[in-house]
């Protein structure tokens, strides 16, 4: 009788997960968005849509009144709930373009110094990264700064590489007043390298970018393309911590072991 009872309960929760599939476009000129992360915040459940802005999700009736964000470096955030979104039968869904605002730039003299911030230690007797071939995987270094600071490069080494070819994202948070990490980048920053050219190092020269920050931001690496059977491990430290969500959208957590990820910078003394 218990055996029958777990076969139908299992059985139950089964039939209410339901799988959905659609495209994500631009609402301007119908052109599909690659690689939109979208799910239900704070839920671990997302993913991120393809290189044709074509997404498959699997989400449980319980999450019917929650709420589904979609979010595009370049596009204005997309709110929906759960239910209403499976009322889209086309499943098509629209982003406006972000229109960004020059700030207006006070100029005041600040002495800078080069500076190394993060986790740069090469050791591969530590490894950590990414293990599972898992959409919206996401992990990265908090770096400390007190002021200002103007990135310049950053600097990943790499301690185990089994892909052919790798494509990440890279991504920059600042610490909002709202304590939670929002991305500043206004265009998305790929990584795409085969096998041989990521060696033991990745660099990615940010000065075109002219990326600033003041105060401590973090700098991740998110998994955003099916790459197959494999893992991207990295060296790491044990005195450090790494910050890291399973899924578009997920629960930023941190785990004891800080991967080798810098980011050599001009800050202000």
């Amino acid at each position: 009788m218990p055996r029958l009872l777990l076969l139908l309960l299992f059985f139950c929760n089964y039939s209410f997960a339901q799988n959905y599939s659609g495209k994500i476009s631009d609402k301007k000129n119908n052109l599909p968005i690659a690689y939109v992360n979208f799910g239900i915040p704070g839920k671990n459940i997302g993913t991120v849509s393809d290189e044709e802005g074509k997404f498959n999700i699997t989400i449980d009736n319980q999450y019917n009144n929650d709420t589904l964000l979609f979010s595009c470096i370049g596009y204005n955030s997309y709110y929906t709930t759960v239910k209403e979104f499976k009322k889209n039968t086309a499943n098509v869904i629209f982003l406006t373009e972000k229109i960004s605002q020059l700030k207006e730039v006070v100029v005041r003299p600040k002495i800078f110094k080069e500076k190394t911030l993060g986790v740069t230690t090469r050791t591969k007797m530590a490894q950590a990264g990414f293990a599972k071939n898992k959409l919206g995987y996401e992990l990265g270094i908090l770096m400390n700064v007190k002021k200002t600071a103007e990135l310049e490069k950053v600097n990943i080494n790499i301690a185990q590489c089994t892909y052919d070819t790798i494509f990440y994202r890279l991504n920059i948070y600042r610490i909002n007043q709202k304590k939670e990490f929002e991305n500043i980048l206004t265009h998305p920053i790929f990584i795409k390298l085969s096998k041989e050219q990521v060696n033991d190092k990745i660099s990615v020269d940010l000065t075109s970018e002219n990326i600033v920050v003041s105060g401590d931001f973090l700098i991740t690496l998110e998994h955003i393309k099916d790459l197959g059977e494999g893992n991207l491990y990295f060296c790491s430290s044990l005195l450090d911590k790494t910050y890291y969500r399973e899924t578009s959208q997920g629960v930023w957590q941190n785990a004891p072991i800080g991967i080798s990820i810098s980011v050599d910078a001009k800050v202000e003394k």
